[in-house]
């Protein structure tokens, strides 16, 4: 049965995904890649990937009770990241329910890392639309539970500025560069602004904090995520 095949065989549920559909047309929409014409899965992985933010985030604050906002920052951006989420996805089979064009099809796009990622928010906007919050947040709880597990046998992460270094270093770019945009407030209140810029093209984000240490992990962190985002749209 081909890849197309499947996904038009499937009606209200998913394999990996605990939640059975009352409205089945939204899975299919979920499943249905752009190059496989209309309606598409573009909208509803942007919903998806709005609700995936606040579900983790929620996630992330009833397990570290003691973390402050930037390690809760950094965990939440290594769960939804387009790496974590294509892993869920393989890890579900996602890709063999995916409905393709046939360029695509073709290609293998049922296995690129970006089209896995973005089905499976597409996913999980489709069970927010079907059934509401509960049920989206029970489902990433679901499907995301073995990525928590982990976060926390790996014990604490890199910072920031670490593993931008190392990304970059990875792909023989040149070490980020730091700016400081502003100091304001007074000394015992005092808040920087830094900018980060890395990448070929360069990006550049800004990040805000405290001290300029904090500022610039902010500012790496900001900066990580962009030229991740940018790395996958090229894939």
């Amino acid at each position: 049965m081909s890849i197309r095949a499947r996904a038009d065989a499937v009606r209200d549920s998913l394999p990996g995904i605990p939640h059975r559909f009352r409205e089945p047309r939204l899975l299919s929409q979920a499943l249905r890649h752009r190059s496989a014409g209309s309606p598409h899965n573009e909208r509803l992985e942007f919903l998806g990937d709005g609700l995936l933010a606040a579900i983790t985030a929620e996630l992330l604050y009833q397990r570290y009770p003691s973390a402050d906002e930037g390690r809760l920052s950094r965990l939440r951006s290594r769960l939804v990241r387009g790496e974590t989420l294509s892993r869920v996805a393989r890890r579900i089979g996602l890709g063999d329910h995916l409905e393709l064009g046939a360029g695509e099809l073709a290609s293998g796009g049922f296995r690129r890392d970006s089209i896995l990622a973005d089905a499976l928010e597409a996913v999980i906007a489709a069970v927010y639309l079907d059934a509401g919050w509960r049920a989206c947040a029970a489902t990433v709880g679901v499907l995301l539970e073995p990525e928590l597990d982990s976060l926390a046998s790996e014990g604490d992460e890199k910072d920031a500025k670490s593993r931008l270094q190392e990304w970059l270093q990875g792909r023989r770019l040149a070490l980020p560069r730091y700016r400081l945009i502003s100091e304001e407030g007074p000394d015992h209140a005092r808040c920087y602004t830094v900018e980060c810029e890395a990448g070929e093209p360069p990006l550049r984000a800004s990040g805000r904090g405290r001290s300029r240490r904090e500022a610039e992990q902010a500012a790496a962190e900001a900066l990580l995520a962009r030229l991740l985002q940018a790395d996958e749209r090229r894939d």
